[in-house]
């Protein structure tokens, strides 16, 4: 199995300082942002490039005490074959803490801390774009057809269900890269 980098997720206490910065000397765009849950912080997520979702996320979750802003980081593997995989070895392993099986609907990830608490998030893309944030569980027992079809029905009537390769057009003409 081999694992891509993918994103970082950071804690920040000046939410709208850190997009600006982003947007204005990165050149990023903002590509979904909304509460963490019912009443939570916000989380913003940010991209360069139309092929990906978010290459950063900024989460309003840092207190003055904390040391570290890294809420958690990811990596892209190939199928979802590969993320059970993953899920399955994590949860044999006791150096492990907390291994969650959990779909956005745009990705299939098992989320899990390593010995020192750093966050890790291990999944692979759906062929759907779904407006962020959104968290439900899967079912490691199912196939991946069974995973994916269960996926697409949790997800297929929120805002912004699409497509990814819809949802990467559109992101192509607001990077300009349609451009000659």
């Amino acid at each position: 199995m081999r694992l891509q980098w993918s994103h970082s997720v950071i804690r920040v206490r000046s939410l709208e300082l850190m997009v600006a910065f982003y947007r204005d000397v990165l050149d990023f765009q903002i590509s979904d942002r909304g509460p963490l849950g019912p009443n939570g912080p916000e989380i913003v997520f940010m991209s360069g490039s139309s092929t990906d979702h978010h290459q950063i996320a900024f989460a309003v979750t840092r207190g003055e005490e904390d040391a570290s802003s890294l809420e958690h980081m990811a990596f892209r593997v190939d199928s979802i074959a590969q993320v059970r995989t993953m899920f399955e070895r994590v949860t044999k392993d006791d150096r492990v803490q907390g291994a969650a099986p959990v779909t956005h609907g745009n990705a299939i990830s098992v989320y899990f801390s390593d010995p020192e608490k750093n966050g890790i998030e291990v999944f692979c893309d759906t062929p759907f774009s779904v407006q962020q944030p959104q968290i439900q569980s899967w079912d490691p027992g199912l196939s991946d057809a069974e995973i994916l079809a269960a996926v697409e029905a949790g997800f297929r009537n929120d805002p912004g269900f699409m497509p990814m390769s819809e949802y990467r057009a559109q992101m192509a003409q607001t990077f300009g890269e349609n451009d000659a």
